[in-house]
C-alpha cells in the first residue's frame, strides 16, 4: 500500500498597524488540530481501497490520500516611526496546522498480522504528517526573525513591502521544503515499512 501523503498550504498575509516607540517585539503562535476520516475492511486489499477512495485530497489534486496536513498561515506586524524612518517595532506569525488521519472502524475481528500491518502505516502516516506541521512551524519562525531583522526604511509603506516580500519568498521556501520531504519519504517508504513491521514483529513476540 504505497501512498505519499500531501500537505495543503494556504497562503499568508500581513497586516500592517502603526505602534507607539518600544522595542521590537515577537510572537510565533502556533496551534494544531487532529481530524479523521472513516475507512473499513477485512483485508489488506480493501483497506487500501478504502484509502484511494476515502482519503483526502491535496490542493489542486483530485487524487486522494491517507493522510493530510492543511497548513494556514497568517500575521501582522506593527512599525514604528521616528526621524524620518520607519522600523518593525513587533510581528507576529501564526500557523495553524490540522492534520486528516484515517481511523480503521471495524478492526475487531480481523487477523492479527492485518492488524499488525495497519499499526505500522497508521503510526507512519501521523509520524509524516506531523512531520510537515513541524516544518511550517519551523519555517513560520524563520520568517518572524527575517522580518524583525528588516532595516529601517524611509517610509512605512516601504516597509510593508519589504514585509510582503519577506512573507512570499517565505512560503516559496515552506513549499519546496514540504515538496523536499515527500519526494524523499516516497523513496524511503518500502525501506521504512519493512523497518516498522520488523519491529512490531519483534516487540510482539512473532520472531522465533
Amino acid at each position: 500500500m504505497l501512498f505519499v501523503p500531501r500537505y495543503m498550504p494556504l497562503l499568508l498575509g500581513f497586516s500592517m498597524a502603526i505602534a507607539a516607540c518600544g522595542p521590537a517585539a515577537a510572537a510565533v503562535i502556533a496551534t494544531r488540530s487532529y481530524s479523521y476520516f472513516t475507512i473499513k475492511g477485512k483485508t489488506a486489499d480493501q483497506l487500501d481501497q478504502q484509502l484511494s477512495s476515502n482519503g483526502p485530497t491535496a490542493s489542486g489534486s483530485s487524487a486522494r490520500h491517507p493522510g493530510a496536513t492543511k497548513i494556514r498561515f497568517g500575521g501582522d506586524a506593527t512599525y514604528v516611526q521616528a526621524g524620518g524612518r520607519c522600523r518593525v517595532s513587533s510581528a507576529k506569525v501564526t500557523v495553524h496546522t490540522q492534520i486528516i488521519l484515517p481511523r480503521w472502524s471495524n478492526r475487531k475481528g480481523a487477523s492479527k498480522q492485518l492488524s499488525m500491518i495497519w499499526d505500522a502505516l497508521s503510526s507512519d502516516i501521523k509520524r509524516h504528517e506531523e512531520r510537515h506541521a513541524e516544518i511550517a512551524r519551523n519555517q513560520a519562525r524563520i520568517m518572524e526573525r527575517q522580518i524583525l531583522a528588516l532595516p529601517p526604511q524611509s517610509t512605512c509603506e516601504r516597509m510593508q513591502e519589504l514585509v510582503t516580500d519577506v512573507s512570499t519568498r517565505g512560503i516559496d521556501e515552506h513549499d519546496r521544503l514540504q515538496a523536499r520531504f515527500d519526494r524523499i519519504e516516497a523513496v524511503n517508504f518500502q525501506n521504512r515499512m519493512i523497518r516498522l513491521l520488523n519491529n512490531r514483529m519483534k516487540t510482539s513476540g512473532g520472531e522465533r
